[in-house]
């Protein structure tokens, strides 16, 4: 009997918690429904963001959506296909393949899958002359040995950083497409109608995505290159500027506590301004690649030297960790009263908006495609670099530190880690100094083991900042930090200065002369005097 209900308990448990399974897969199930539908209802913003965000994307995908439809014209009409046949994939795949969003990405990819595509095939049929006059044991040896070596020394010469860089594609189009005619040569009897077919079908395709691409509604990728460079100067000014207000408007715990709160580092200004410079290295080279490809599209045809924004690039990230280094100052666990930092609240923000209006000058300069003003460095921004450094050598307690301070420092410390001693159930019999407090810790955390872990989540921080205390460092060192890199920001100027002003001389910028009505384009060749209505609307390749 006792068994009987024993077993019928069991069951009965058995039964809720499999009561209690369903319950809890439905709930799991109820919550990716709403995690799915709560994505699908964000959906239409996203795609409204990204064609708002550029609008020439819209353009791209209506551009591309035609190539497709005329290439499909190939297999859709009776006389096209017949001519070609069904080859005419080979050309469905070209678009999806070489049709890029700016005109010399597509014309590298086009040109690398037209000149591997030619002489892939032309080695190919060679080898096939030669395979044929001999027999056909022979024949299939031959082949294999020209796979085998035509492959090798092809994948080789990927490993040459100057095809790597530039005809990588190329190579990948010339083995695939020397292997298709090679091996399928053996069996096919008439290869030679194929690989005819083929090129062809790849020269319209290529054709079709250089039409799209440097005629309808063309995206330059010099151009990027051109205002991406303009918006990192913009960036950068915004960012000194936010930063140094920022580090005066609030006290050293309301910085951190702000910058702590913020979901994402995305939302923050002074972060987006410079975040774009520290992430443009492989972005820059990338399309300084393309835009050497493209063609010289201006009514002048200069020639722009792309590589020189690289080597700018390089400049404006060595410039923007310093403003990173900037940023991090408000962030410090040590922060400068607000009293000693209203000190020198009016020099640092008259130097920071002085470096900020340099900046933009340059920025300008760029966009424009003009010479950098010769007052770049306006008195202004000696005058309140001489500033800063008369309210500095004002103030020689500040940087010298105070006993007296450092004592009601340290007392009051002390009172705090006594506090914290007291809750969590260790006692602190004497507190005399630095040295003391880290001797009894020590031997505290000789005498229990259990105990360790405990003491040294309470005591450690403590203890650094006690440590730090005694050892009478100065409560404006931190503003000497960060004053300190401010300056820095304004020697590292110079160089950028200089690298732009390279830049306009090698690029032909033009130049105003006062009081005349013509422009002067200047370059490392000899000067040519252009009025202002016949200036190229876009630079050269």
């Amino acid at each position: 009997m006792a068994r009987k209900v024993h077993v019928g308990i069991e069951m009965a448990m058995s039964g809720d918690q499999g009561v209690s399974r369903k319950s809890s897969s439905k709930e799991k199930l109820k919550k990716h429904m709403n995690v799915i539908g709560e994505k699908a209802r964000r959906f239409p913003n996203l795609l409204w963001k990204v064609g708002r965000e550029d609008p020439r994307r819209v353009i791209h995908a209506f551009k591309v959506g035609l190539s497709l439809t005329l290439v499909s014209l190939l297999y859709l009409m009776g006389p096209l296909f017949k001519g070609i046949g069904e080859n005419a994939i080979w050309a469905v795949m070209t678009v999806v393949v070489v049709l890029e969003f700016t005109a010399g990405a597509t014309f590298c990819k086009g040109l690398n899958r037209g000149l591997g595509t030619l002489l892939a095939g032309s080695l190919a049929f060679l080898f096939e002359y030669i395979a044929n006059e001999s027999g056909h044991i022979f024949r299939a040896v031959f082949i294999g040995s020209a796979v085998f070596l035509v492959g090798a020394a092809a994948t080789y010469m990927r490993f040459i950083p100057y095809i790597k860089k530039n005809y990588d594609y190329g190579v990948v189009i010339f083995l695939l497409t020397f292997n298709l005619i090679t091996v399928s040569s053996y069996r096919a009897e008439n290869v030679l109608r194929i690989a005819h077919d083929r090129f062809y079908t790849i020269a319209i395709g290529c054709g079709i995505c250089l039409f799209m691409s440097l005629i309808i509604f063309p995206n330059w990728s010099g151009e990027d290159l051109h205002n991406s460079t303009v918006a990192k100067f913009e960036g950068l000014a915004k960012s000194i500027e936010a930063c140094v207000n920022e580090y005066f408007n609030d006290s050293a715990e309301e910085v951190k506590i702000n910058l702590m709160d913020k979901p994402s580092d995305d939302e923050d200004p002074i972060y987006k301004g410079y975040k774009a410079v520290l992430d443009s290295k492989s972005i820059d080279e990338t399309l300084a690649l393309y835009a050497s490809w493209e063609p010289r599209h201006s009514r002048h045809c200069y020639r722009f030297p792309w590589q020189q924004y690289v080597k700018l690039g390089a400049i404006l990230r060595q410039f923007g960790y310093t403003v990173v280094a900037l940023h991090g100052c408000l962030l410090t666990e040590i922060q400068t009263p607000r009293s000693v930092r209203a000190l020198f609240k009016d020099p640092c923000i008259r130097l920071a908006n002085e470096v900020s209006k340099a900046l933009m000058e340059l920025a300008n300069s760029i966009k424009s495609r003009r010479h950098c003003s010769p007052e770049v460095l306006s008195d202004h921004l000696h005058e309140a670099l001489q500033d800063l450094n008369t309210a500095i050598k004002s103030q020689p307690r500040l940087f010298l530190g105070s006993n007296s301070s450092q004592s009601s420092n340290l007392l009051a410390l002390a009172a705090a880690h006594a506090r914290q001693q007291k809750e969590h159930g260790v006692s602190l019999s004497s507190f005399k100094t630095d040295t003391s407090a880290l001797l009894e810790w020590k031997s505290k955390r000789a005498s229990s083991e259990r105990s360790k872990e405990a003491e040294r989540k309470v005591l450690r921080p403590q203890l650094s900042k006690i440590a730090i205390t005694g050892l009478e460092f100065s409560e404006a060192l931190p503003f000497a930090a960060f004053a300190s890199l401010l300056v820095e920001i304004v020697a590292r100027l110079d160089n950028v200065i200089e690298e732009v002003e390279e830049l306009g001389r090698i690029a032909c910028f033009k130049e105003f002369n006062p009081g005349d009505d013509q422009i002067i384009v200047t370059c490392d060749k000899t000067p040519v005097d252009v009025t202002q209505n016949h200036l190229p609307s876009h630079p050269a390749d």
